[in-house]
């Protein structure tokens, strides 16, 4: 289950129109490993008043092992398969905010399923910053990895990120406070669900 989030304050006006415009549909948060979905999605959660998900904590959970694991034991794309699931059900539960894995967005189906049930955001990050980060955790938890980190990497960038741009909107993760980041994504989520209007329009 999603983490409920706590919220000292009233949620402020620009959040409870963006809330009131998401509805059922949940903030979706896509890119590459290293790009801080987890860590600014919870942040995120936190600012909105709503739950915070990890697609992939949820998988491990319904596996009763590790990402590694299952690759390990079953394969990519008996992962992919559960993952595609994993998600479509997550989406049934908005507004929360779901951090999903950097392939996730890969499979047409779950684009299709995040276009209907949420508003994506791609948490865009240049090489060297996932470079950085990467290299502050093993790789051994990190299938997609596996050799030369640096290479992979390129690929898995140049593979992905045309179909991440596909994203409703798109923030630049970098080495700014989460606080930064995450007002971008409010604003820009604000922006996209024509939130600014209707909290204009309740003041």
């Amino acid at each position: 289950m999603g983490e409920l989030a706590t919220h000292d304050a009233a949620v402020a006006p620009q959040e409870a129109a963006l809330l009131a415009a998401l509805a059922r549909r949940s903030v979706v948060l896509v890119g590459m490993m290293g790009a801080g979905k987890s860590s600014i999605g919870r942040r995120l959660a936190q600012r909105l008043g709503v739950g915070f998900v990890d697609a992939d904590a949820e998988i491990e959970a319904a596996a009763g092992m590790s990402i590694a694991e299952i690759f390990a034991t079953y394969g990519e794309p008996y992962f992919r398969s559960g993952e595609q699931r994993v998600i479509a059900r997550l989406l049934e539960s908005g507004p929360q905010v779901l951090a999903t894995g950097g392939g996730a967005f890969m499979n047409a189906e779950t684009r299709r399923a995040i276009r209907q049930k949420g508003v994506s955001v791609w948490l865009k990050a240049e090489f060297e910053v996932l470079m950085r980060r990467v290299k502050r955790r093993a790789t051994a938890d990190r299938p997609m990895l596996q050799g030369d980190p640096a290479e992979r990497i390129r690929h898995l960038m140049d593979e992905r990120y045309p179909l991440y741009a596909e994203a409703d909107v798109t923030v630049m993760s970098r080495e700014v406070s989460h606080e930064i980041i995450v007002n971008e994504i409010v604003a820009e989520l604000a922006r996209v669900l024509g939130a600014v209007t209707a909290a204009e329009g309740a003041r």
